[in-house]
């Protein structure tokens, strides 16, 4: 993920806000004229520092998130050394964020971004630093600025990204230094540690996260079941909630994806304005589990509809994939010859189109560095098995397997490869 340290009022002994306080500005006196100038620094992060991190396929978590005090305390210490991009604004020279910084300079060579807002006075040497500045308006950021602001930045993340191009004035200087390795154990008492206090909602989904890695899904479920709880408004907390609870299998198969729809109904997946292809995903994935289970064919029709929903809207290739295969499952189930037929059709149509955008994917720079890759990989695997192309099948298979990061994905893929299989032997 990326921490992000935003600048704090010069007049605080903490350097980084306290999570849950919305401060509505801060005050950064110039050292020249000493004249104070009022910036509301949070709007900084909402404005510009959230939504481009998040276009850049990071997770955005702020240093006030962690911290519970003026001391810079061993969470902190840990997250600066494990966050794979840090991002620090020194617009009001916080001597606790600039002292932050020195230490994420320390242990990483590269991926750190300092930024400033465009007139805030440096009183020393940051000339061997490239520096993202911004224009701020004290109350707010205009609506011009922030969209130049998250465009570059993106832009900014995406490059050093791929580069890794060494911005740490310690191992640019020095540079037969080794850079310092948390352990991955030791990152996970750490998150451990502030999860189970409850108040740190990044502490609480970095668990939940283990967990799932770990097939771990009914301790996944509880962990996301209080984050959606805290923040009832992010759908990608309620998402991982229904998620983890059809997988939970708890107390019963049946049980737990009866309670997943529930959860995922939160999201109005049957509503005209929704267009999440992740909402209505996991909906059609409830569904077509809850037809494999009892064999009702209108669980399969909604599943149909939902995937055929998140298909058109978005070009969405998991769901065009899941579409194509309830298509070619209800082909079966129906004596309709005509249905049977367009239901094939339309499933081979489906499929193609999928590697058509992904081959359009592909000419995208950033296309290797995709956090959903390995699913692409999944896909083409799926789409090329059903095609008999057996060699890219077996080449987007094993990249797939290369990448995976957890069991249960692998589990995820060959239950549907099993079912591809079967269809096909049946023919």
């Amino acid at each position: 993920g990326c921490v992000y340290l935003p600048a704090a009022s010069s007049g605080t002994s903490s350097g980084l806000m306290l999570i849950g306080i919305m401060v509505s500005f801060d005050v950064k006196i110039s050292i020249t004229s000493h004249i104070s100038t009022e910036f509301s620094i949070d709007k900084t992060f909402q404005n510009i520092i959230k939504p481009a991190v998040e276009e850049a396929g990071y997770e955005c978590i702020r240093g006030d998130e962690v911290q519970e005090s003026s001391t810079i305390d061993k969470s902190m210490f840990g997250l600066l050394i494990y966050a794979d991009l840090v991002i620090a604004d020194i617009t009001t020279l916080n001597p606790n964020a600039i002292y932050e910084l020195g230490i994420r300079h320390a242990a990483k060579p590269f991926l750190t971004i300092i930024m400033k807002e465009k007139d805030c006075y440096i009183p020393f040497d940051f000339s061997h630093n490239k520096i993202f500045q911004y224009a701020h308006m004290g109350e707010d950021i205009s609506a011009t600025e922030a969209k130049r602001c998250q465009s570059a930045l993106t832009s900014l993340i995406n490059t050093i990204d791929k580069s890794k191009e060494v911005d740490s004035p310690l191992f640019q200087c020095l540079q037969s230094i080794i850079p310092y390795v948390l352990p991955e154990d030791d990152y996970i008492a750490l998150i451990k540690e502030l999860s189970e206090k409850e108040t740190h909602i990044f502490a609480m989904v970095e668990l939940a996260n283990t967990e799932m890695k770990k097939d771990n899904f009914e301790e996944a479920t509880k962990l996301w079941k209080k984050v959606s709880e805290k923040v009832e408004t992010d759908s990608y907390y309620i998402q991982q909630y229904a998620l983890c609870t059809y997988k939970s299998k708890q107390p019963s198969e049946i049980t737990a994806l009866t309670d997943a729809l529930n959860i995922i109904q939160r999201l109005n997946p049957d509503g005209m304005t929704t267009n999440d292809p992740e909402t209505l995903g996991i909906a059609g994935a409830i569904n077509k589990r809850l037809w494999l289970l009892n064999n009702d064919i209108e669980y399969l029709n909604r599943a149909i509809e939902y995937y055929k929903r998140g298909f058109n809207l978005n070009s969405n290739y998991y769901t065009g994939e899941n579409y194509a295969l309830c298509l070619e499952l209800k082909s079966e189930q129906i004596t309709d010859k005509e249905e049977q037929i367009y239901n094939k059709i339309e499933a081979n149509k489906t499929r193609e189109q999928i590697i058509k955008i992904i081959d359009r994917l592909k000419e995208d720079d950033d296309f290797d560095i995709r956090n959903d890759i390995r699913w692409i990989y999944a896909t083409l695997a799926h789409c090329y098995l059903v095609q008999d192309n057996n060699k890219l099948h077996i080449e987007y298979e094993n990249k797939f397997k290369e990448l995976k990061q957890a069991d249960w994905e692998w589990k995820t893929y060959n239950d549907s490869k099993q079912i591809i299989i079967n269809l096909k032997n049946r023919r």
